[in-house]
């Protein structure tokens, strides 16, 4: 048998070591990227306008899925902003209001399914919600430039009125919105933050996440349970314009796998030059803001975007009708938090409200 004599491999320690020093760099390196990520991980920034806040329970992410994670929260939140937008002249909903054709107008999936739910509900409620007040709103001063030089005239009104009406809007299967006069403008304030914080929690939960907190703009989406594996502690303001946000409360919500709201006229308003205050919430049929005696609805609702749809409903409404008709909707209750002529406050809540949120009001609210 022919053997061959192989000669063993001569030692080059410079060689060695430069491969033992990769070796140890990649070790590191993919340590340090699969380093576990804190178990209650939380953070907040900007967006729309206002704030978004974020907050998980029990989280298994490394570091490298929590930045993958705030990422990708943060790119859903733009895509939003290019949506939504009144703000941006290259928003989907810019294009389309400021278009003057009447021809179906293309827009996203998930645009396209918010305005189906706004005409569905401005259709179960009668017109109290109503998605095309967009003429009416920048008249009295709620519009991108945010002035009211003076209070609009009855003609005003008439004619800003006349501008607006679901019956002139509608979305085709084929997720395109058309308007069938051209001076329509549809403005998704009233649903735009509850459908954020929505798609902010479907977009951690894609990353195996099931204890959530997330809030855009005050509409808050829960689901699981928090850092003590209790439901989440949801506080309720005061509707009060002294007061800052978690400054005051009236009430503290416990939820889980739940969605809450709030609207009011104690946040969002303006004054003319005689120091009268005018709510963001308008009431369709009269074209002006909502003047009543109900300082604040908060709803609870399987989602965001129903929750924040429902508020404004009801705040619309007002207190007596609004009760009855939300304990016809399914799956969502509400509190009514309506001003005594003295300045205090009372709450009326609708049947399963208290069931829903085990809600703890304080004392004094």
């Amino acid at each position: 048998m022919f053997m061959k004599l192989i000669q063993p491999r001569r030692f080059h320690p410079l060689k060695t070591l430069w491969v033992f020093g990769v070796l140890i760099a990649v070790l590191v390196y993919t340590t340090l990227r699969a380093a576990p990520g804190p178990d209650t991980p939380s953070w907040s920034g900007k967006t729309m306008g206002s704030t978004y806040s974020i907050k998980l329970a029990q989280s298994t992410l490394s570091e490298k899925r929590l930045d993958e994670l705030k990422q990708a929260v943060e790119t859903r939140l733009h895509e939003i902003d290019l949506e939504l937008s009144h703000y941006r002249p290259d928003s989907e909903i810019s294009q389309f209001n400021f278009s003057s054709s009447t021809a179906p107008f293309k827009v996203s999936a998930s645009l396209a399914n918010v305005v189906r739910f706004a005409l569905d509900l401005n259709r179960q409620s009668g017109g109290d919600f109503d998605p095309t007040l967009g003429p009416l709103i920048d008249i009295w001063g709620f519009g991108p430039d945010r002035r009211l030089e003076k209070i609009p005239s009855d003609e005003e009104i008439a004619q800003a009125k006349m501008l607006t009406g679901c019956e002139h809007l509608r979305v085709t299967d084929a997720n395109e919105i058309q308007k069938d006069i051209p001076p329509l403008r549809l403005n998704l304030n009233a649903v735009g933050n509850g459908y954020g914080a929505d798609e902010v929690a479907r977009v951690i939960q894609s990353f195996g996440i099931s204890n959530l907190f997330v809030e855009v703009a005050g509409e808050v989406v829960v689901r699981g349970h928090n850092p003590n594996r209790e439901r989440w502690r949801i506080g309720i303001d005061v509707p009060s314009p002294g007061h800052l946000p978690g400054e005051k409360l009236e009430a503290i919500l416990h939820l889980t796998d739940l969605a809450v709201a709030t609207s009011g006229d104690y946040r969002n308003f303006i004054t003319d030059e005689k120091g009268k205050r005018y709510s963001h919430i308008f009431d369709p049929q009269a074209g002006r803001p909502i003047i009543h005696n109900l300082a604040s609805v908060t709803v609870v609702a399987s989602n965001a975007l129903t929750a924040d749809g429902l508020s404004t409903t009801l705040y619309v409404m007002g207190a007596e009708k609004g009760k009855q008709w939300i304990e016809h909707y399914p799956g969502a209750a509400a509190l009514f938090t309506l001003r005594h002529p003295d300045g205090t406050f009372y709450q009326v809540i609708s049947a399963g409200f208290e069931t829903m949120t085990d809600c703890e009001f304080m004392a004094e609210p």
